[in-house]
């Protein structure tokens, strides 16, 4: 009788301690003292109940490897958890081990097939390993929890990329309706305005998305280019310039933001921005200088101008359009009517089917007109 009790109490003492351990490494853990809380962990003599907890702390410091191994641990010493196994599938899609996360999502379905959130991970599992198969498990998803939005975002986002703008609005609809500041959803649905041309609705929902703090270089970017196609070319620049804030030195916003000046008639502004983007640019920027040389000519700075055309033909000597320009300028710079006849001369010699041709023709002869009044 007396050896029964001191083995119970042996236990008893045991499992007191292990309790103990527990709690400890519990309390490490929740205070995000991670390394400690595993060396506990460990410590506790039944390690199957705490193979888990082990697993999280070491998520939680970074080393997923070890977590894998962990709550592979852990599953197979608690066969019947299925949130343990949910866990663990998740953590393997983390990973990147498509494969055998497939093979625990559909072995979860199995256990219980009105799971939504089981479908729609393994949806997304089955999109990483580039499976059609991913928009039946949203689609599933969405039968089961009409509100859940991740797999609203998946479905209307498919349908947008399908150029299937109607049904890409139904699906944001409905997931707006149960939570109308979802931000993807809204960015959603200003880019399904966007792709169908309807600009002043993209701009609305755009306009929302700053509004809930959002601020990205793709929102602004979007915005710049709406306002743009509405010819609203001052708030177009002002968001335009927003997006130079998360890229200063970006030469296609730059260059961008020279013609929106130019539509607005603000020459030297253009001239500003267009010249700063092609000291940024390193690709052939031929009709870049063209665009400056005509912004240029605008404020008849015709000498800036002939050097910017130049430039443009050394960039690419075929630019025919660049060379016809140079002719134009200096026409208007040279006053000597001889240099001006000789100019359209030697153009016409050497582009005899140039598109500019007839032009060319025409004030050939208006100048040799000019020279016969001139000379008698």
């Amino acid at each position: 009788m007396k050896l029964k009790l001191v083995i119970f109490c042996a236990v008893f003492i045991n499992y007191l301690d292990a309790q103990n351990l527990k709690e400890q490494a519990d309390d490490l853990y929740a205070n995000g003292n991670y390394t400690k809380a595993i060396a506990t962990y460990k410590s506790v003599s039944n390690l199957d109940d705490v193979y888990d907890n082990v697993a999280k702390a070491y998520i939680a410091i970074g080393n997923y490897g070890e977590g894998v191994n962990y709550y592979e641990k852990a599953t197979q010493a608690n066969t019947d958890n299925l949130l343990l196994k949910y866990e663990f599938a998740k953590l393997l899609t983390k990973t990147k081990k498509y494969p055998k996360a497939n093979q625990l999502f559909n072995a979860l379905i199995v256990s219980d097939s009105m799971n939504p959130n089981y479908h729609y991970e393994l949806g997304v599992v089955l999109e990483k390993q580039k499976d059609t198969a991913a928009l039946q498990r949203f689609i599933t998803t969405y039968e089961l929890d009409g509100t859940h939005q991740k797999a609203i975002f998946k479905i209307a986002k498919y349908h947008l990329m399908k150029r299937e703008f109607i049904i890409a609005h139904q699906f944001i609809d409905r997931g707006l309706e149960s939570y109308d500041t979802n931000v993807e959803l809204i960015s959603l649905k200003a880019q399904t305005y966007y792709y169908q041309e309807y600009y002043t609705k993209a701009i609305v929902w755009f306009k929302k998305l700053l509004d809930l703090g959002e601020q990205s270089e793709f929102i602004h970017e979007k915005l710049s280019l709406s306002y743009a196609r509405n010819s609203d070319y001052e708030d177009a620049i002002y968001h335009r310039k927003q997006v130079l804030k998360f890229s200063p030195n970006d030469p296609n916003a730059l260059y961008v933001i020279g013609l929106y000046y130019e539509k607005l008639n603000d020459f030297e502004k253009a001239e500003e921005y267009v010249s700063k983007a092609l000291v940024l640019k390193d690709q052939s920027l031929s009709d870049e200088y063209q665009k400056l040389g005509t912004i240029l000519n605008r404020q008849k700075k015709y000498d800036k101008a002939i050097k910017a055309f130049q430039k443009s033909l050394k960039e690419d000597p075929s630019n025919i359009m660049s060379e016809f320009f140079i002719l134009r300028t200096k026409d208007e710079f040279y006053a000597d009517l001889d240099s001006k006849i000789k100019l359209y001369e030697r153009f016409m010699t050497k582009h005899p089917k140039s598109p500019f041709i007839k032009f060319a023709e025409r004030r050939l002869k208006d100048l040799k007109e000019e020279k016969f009044l001139e000379d008698n």
